[in-house]
């Protein structure tokens, strides 16, 4: 009996890990917000550019910010959001490629 619970669990828990990467909503997101970058804090540093997240059902601008890429010729991959059928937007959100 134990078994068979612990093992609906971890079959529960890794269906829901893996859908609470994806975000979906119904709304595109506002036009995105401009600002000064300024000076990178040291050499080989990247500028990620903010975008428009979705949090407790509202828009909530991420800022952008500088950032060091964690091994050589890495290349960051900003966030976006892509309509995946009419009406319905799904954050991809930004990594290091």
């Amino acid at each position: 009996m134990n078994r068979g619970l612990l093992v609906a669990m971890v079959f529960l828990g890794t269906c829901l890990t893996g859908c609470a990467g994806a975000v979906y909503v119904r709304t595109a997101p506002p036009p995105p917000r401009y600002a000064v970058i300024g000076v990178a804090p040291g050499p080989g540093w990247v500028w990620t550019d903010g975008f428009w997240d979705w949090r407790g059902g509202r828009w909530v601008w991420a800022e952008g910010r500088w950032m060091r890429p964690p091994r050589p010729r890495a290349v960051w991959v900003p966030a976006r959001w892509v309509e995946v059928r009419p009406g319905q937007m799904r954050l991809e959100r930004g990594h290091w490629r």
